[in-house]
């Protein structure tokens, strides 16, 4: 059977290498006796076989070993991965003729012949990764360059038994400013390389859509904004839609930043007046602060917009507003006010809390701050509730209130059985990583990471235990290992989904046209 890449699958028990020119793609069953021990025995073995067989091939010049991990992209050393995801298609980042990769399981092993890069089938990876769950995968990579072949250390790929959320969805925009021209939110397979546009712009008069958002990963509960002068906040519930304008004459703006209530019934939304701005003293591209914001609720039964003094006023910046896992608490974030643009680098937001009472729409009398900004000299953003209640992930940075154009925005962590707050230096990186959200079990969450240029987002996965421990991350795989190589736009707001949304486009496009946006009553309590 040919595939693409001109490798060749074939079955046989631990085969000699091909000869030289031929690509070809084995699945086998290493020896027996190899198959008596576990696979930390196979870290050692492996290597061994296969420079036995180099070294007594006539095709193949003697091997060297070394004790490094091979360099490759995307970066899959030593990784967790959820058993149901796609391929980890990668490719050397070195200078290579071909490479021989080996990833073997306790009963079968894929071995793979190419050049530069590799494409494991889809079928024979999901057969290995059923096998190894709760156990790792054991790769090694031998590679040709210059007539010599070299033999990297084996690394290792946990495949945990924590299902992953198979869909994601997100926004795919040119990293620039104010380019909208072109933009879709797409909708990945996350068990295969499926991709499709669910939203695009260019079908519904060119207008700006973001903060496509699901109700707990329910894709029959969804919303999106569409900034349009016939726009308004497009809110799905079983595939039906409703344009809704949230903007009132008492709120500075439509609804911005939003988070549905586990009930179904409320939304919480901040409105806020954004100003962009250029740098133009230091390395930072780009400034994008609030002159002003408030917290508000929308009952989308009652079509009202709920508020109270304690999240509204001149006195605080209140934004990014989130409900708990039983809806009982709102979270949102809060900076004492300053003179804007002026002080743009001196605003700093805590995160916080009030009680909110479901049945009346009501919100408590106090605000308890969680994690605090005068403590931390640290703004917090982006707070993120997990489905188990356990904690909330946020992004922290230097000053503001949005991280993604500030190189030290990093995922923290609050666990709130003890208020302790965990840096997660194995997830963060050099540059900005932010834009996150949780799958349903709390085993997994996704983020938007620019650490491989500096410019554009993509999406990373990280497993978290059960003692709250997190993996190192792992980058979406694709069909190409050379994808992302050529791909000149961010994945922004990743959101992990149970299943696929039941629209398209098309149905968008017909709610965007023949939908007259309803109105809502301001309301205090």
């Amino acid at each position: 059977m040919r595939i693409k890449e001109n490798n060749c699958i074939d079955y046989h028990p631990l085969p000699d290498l091909p000869p030289k020119g031929k690509e070809e793609n084995h699945i086998f069953s290493p020896l027996g006796e190899i198959r008596k021990g576990v696979n930390s025995s196979l870290i050692n073995i492996i290597p061994i076989l296969l420079l036995l067989i180099l070294s007594c091939s006539r095709n193949y010049n003697a091997s060297v070993q070394t004790e490094n991990y091979p360099s490759i992209y995307p970066d899959y050393v030593n990784v967790t991965v959820p058993y149901n995801i796609a391929p980890l298609n990668f490719k050397m980042k070195d200078k290579c003729d071909r490479i021989s990769v080996t990833l073997s399981g306790k009963k079968s092993s894929i071995r793979l012949s190419s050049s530069y890069k590799i494409s494991i089938p889809l079928n024979k990876w999901r057969r290995l990764l059923n096998e190894q769950k709760n156990d790792s995968i054991i790769v090694s990579v031998v590679a040709l360059s210059d007539g010599k072949w070299q033999l990297y250390k084996p690394f290792s790929i946990y495949i945990s038994a924590d299902r992953i959320d198979p869909y994601l969805s997100y926004r795919l925009i040119e990293p620039g400013y104010e380019v909208y021209h072109k933009l879709q939110i797409c909708e990945r397979d996350l068990e295969s390389f499926h991709e499709r546009a669910i939203i695009d712009n260019n079908l519904i008069a060119g207008g700006c859509i973001n903060c496509h958002t699901y109700a707990q990963q329910d894709p029959s509960r969804s919303f999106f904004h569409l900034r349009h002068k016939d726009g308004g906040t497009m809110i799905q519930v079983n595939g039906r839609f409703r344009k809704i304008n949230t903007k009132t004459d008492s709120t500075m703006s439509a609804g911005v930043y939003g988070n549905w209530h586990p009930g179904g019934r409320y939304i919480a939304f901040s409105t806020n007046v954004i100003i962009p701005e250029f740098h133009s003293i230091n390395n930072m591209r780009l400034e994008v602060y609030d002159t002003v914001s408030d917290v508000v609720v929308l009952d989308i039964e009652k079509n009202e917009v709920l508020t109270n003094p304690l999240l509204s006023g001149k006195k605080e910046f209140e934004t990014f507003p989130a409900f708990s896992y039983d809806g009982k608490k709102l979270f949102f974030c809060s900076a004492k006010s300053v003179r804007m643009p002026q002080q743009y680098d001196k605003v700093r937001y805590s995160l916080c809390a009030i009680d909110f009472d479901a049945v009346s729409g009501a919100f408590g009398d106090k605000i308890d701050t969680l994690v605090s900004s005068f403590r931390t000299r640290r703004t917090a953003s982006e707070p993120k509730p997990s489905p188990d209640g356990k904690y909330i992930l946020f992004t922290s940075f230097g000053y503001g209130n949005f991280p993604v154009w500030h190189k030290e925005a990093d995922l923290h962590l609050l666990r709130l059985s003890d208020m302790s707050v965990d840096t997660l230096i194995v997830v963060n990186s050099d540059n900005s990583d932010t834009y996150h959200s949780w799958s349903s079990d709390s085993r997994w969450f996704v983020f938007a990471s620019k650490r491989d240029n500096g410019m554009y987002g993509k999406p990373y996965f990280a497993h978290i235990d059960e003692n709250g421990k997190c993996s190192k991350p792992f980058l979406l795989p694709q069909k190409n290992a050379d994808f992302y190589d050529y791909f000149m736009k961010s994945y922004n707001i990743p959101e992990l989904a149970r299943g696929p949304v039941s629209y398209n486009p098309l149905d968008v496009e017909k709610a965007f046209r023949n939908l007259k946006a309803e109105t809502v009553k301001f309301v205090i309590r």
